[in-house]
């Protein structure tokens, strides 16, 4: 197996060396067997030649073996922010912002007519330092308040048989310990037996609410309203924001529900109950259940966005590709793939789509460009150049011309790339690749984006006929406003041939 600190890079790390923070965590092999941790970036040949470009995860632990990787600091844990590094801490904000970024499309795709002017509205505000991320919490205030406030008003009861003195004109059933009771007392008519009180040990029916459904609506306010606590603390400067009134409300909403199933005697559902018929058939309660199991696993789920960061990056730089182009004057969208949206992320992956995800004509310059996401078949050439994101541009008016490709790679580490280094090593393997003989393939420019770690910067490289530009950026506020303007200002340069 090769590894590569970039995937551009032409030299392997030893295999005594480990994998470093600063590392983009690549490597090549012909065997899956003997790779480790990894997800399959893209694949090339048949059979016993097939070849295989890996992302392996970044660790849980600062040490992690097959592939060997040292010296990774390590989430910052719920509670214990205090005892994590500011690198951590920062790290983790990128990523959740970038993760928010990428959330947002499910929104989007609610007008699937609509999917990229409303994805770019909604960038569009990330931009503002004002606008709070969208998170799981955000959603389920938007989706829940309602059939919370319904079942507020249904809490569900059961009536529940018990034995106790009962007056005789009131008795309708008798169980066999009544009657054994009966029939200790003293006496030879029921009246009798009934005594000066004239009440005998009978069955009654009495309304009990601490049942499972209830509990696990308790168990959900409680929750939801810390997990809506922690978010409000994150965006204080976002006051003003329809998020931030949206779950303000719904903390309010959950509290209050809270303390009137705490007055009606509910207790607290444990997490590893097995629902019964009403929280997987009753439409309110199923979706609260379904809800609480969201929030509950959000721990394990922030363990796994942390190890794929590098794929849910190349989820964000695909849909800022599409949308660039999007907003490029005189361009039309003449095709689109559907997207199917995770619930969760699947190794850092959020949405599925078929190859190309965007197929757009640009008007003034006579040429379509397709927008390309980790190829089932890439081809050679865009195999040896390790990108596994593209545009494929075409001539429509000339048919007998090949398309060509314009290389994007999406380098993901957890701390800063050096772009002129970057834009340099990405322009050589290009370079390369040029002497290479192929029929059918064409790769003349490449675009890396990159993390900007705080702050927006791009470089580039123009030679024999060649450019590289190198774009970093964040997923909020003034870097990505910034980067997005990077692309926009690469995508009017002479790459379309």
């Amino acid at each position: 197996m090769m590894r590569y600190s970039r995937p551009w890079n032409g030299q392997e790390i030893s295999q005594e060396q480990a994998f470093r923070p600063d590392d983009c965590l690549i490597s090549e092999c012909t065997s899956l067997s003997e790779a480790g941790a990894h997800s399959v970036l893209m694949s090339n040949g048949s059979g016993t030649q097939q070849s295989y470009l890996l992302q392996h995860p970044y660790p849980k632990r600062p040490i992690e073996h097959s592939p060997l990787r040292s010296g990774f600091f390590t989430r910052p844990r719920a509670g214990k922010e205090k005892d994590a590094t500011p690198e951590a801490l920062e790290a983790f904000q990128r990523m959740n912002e970038v993760v928010a970024r990428v959330q947002e499309l499910q929104e989007a795709l609610d007008e699937p007519s609509k999917l990229w002017s409303n994805l770019q509205a909604s960038w569009d505000k990330a931009e503002q330092e004002d606008e709070p991320r969208m998170a799981e919490i955000v959603r389920q205030a938007r989706d829940l308040e309602k059939p919370l406030k319904e079942l507020k008003q249904r809490i569900r009861r059961v009536l529940r048989r018990q034995t106790e003195l009962t007056s005789l004109d009131r008795v309708q059933e008798m169980d066999r310990s009544s009657m054994v009771w009966l029939s200790r007392q003293p006496g030879n008519t029921i009246a009798e037996r009934a005594g000066s009180s004239q009440r005998i040990m009978a069955v009654v029916r009495k309304e009990n609410f601490d049942t499972l459904e209830n509990r696990v609506l308790h168990a959900y306010s409680d929750l939801a309203a810390n997990v809506g606590k922690e978010w409000i603390r994150e965006h204080t400067r976002a006051r003003g924001s329809e998020r931030y009134r949206q779950v303000e409300n719904f903390i309010k909403l959950c509290i209050s529900l809270s303390r009137d199933l705490r007055e009606l005697g509910i207790g607290i559902a444990t997490s590893d109950v097995t629902p019964n018929y009403v929280l997987m058939e009753d439409k309110g309660y199923r979706r609260v259940r379904e809800a609480w199991e969201k929030l509950l696993r959000r721990e394990d789920a922030k363990d796994e966005l942390w190890k794929w960061q590098a794929e849910t990056w190349t989820d964000f730089s695909v849909l800022l590709l599409v949308l660039s182009i999007f907003e490029m004057p005189d361009t039309e969208l003449i095709a689109q793939s559907p997207i199917l949206f995770n619930d969760e992320a699947v190794k850092g992956v959020w949405y599925k789509q078929d190859r190309p995800i965007a197929v757009f004509w640009l008007k003034s310059i006579n040429r379509v460009v397709e927008v390309m996401a980790r190829p089932d078949r890439p081809g050679t050439l865009m195999y040896l150049s390790r990108a596994h994101v593209a545009l494929r541009v075409s001539d429509p008016s000339d048919p007998s011309a090949y398309p060509h490709r314009v290389a994007v790679w999406t380098p993901h580490a957890l701390r800063k790339l050096d772009l002129l280094g970057a834009s340099e090593g990405a322009f050589r393997r290009l370079y390369d690749l040029q002497r290479l003989p192929s029929q059918t393939e064409r790769i003349k420019h490449g675009l890396i984006l990159t993390p900007a770690h705080g702050e927006a910067q791009t470089e580039d490289i123009e030679q024999s006929g060649l450019l590289v530009h190198a774009i970093s950026l964040d997923g909020s506020g003034a870097p990505l406003a910034n980067g997005r303007r990077a692309i926009r200002a690469f995508l009017t340069r002479d790459i379309w041939g």
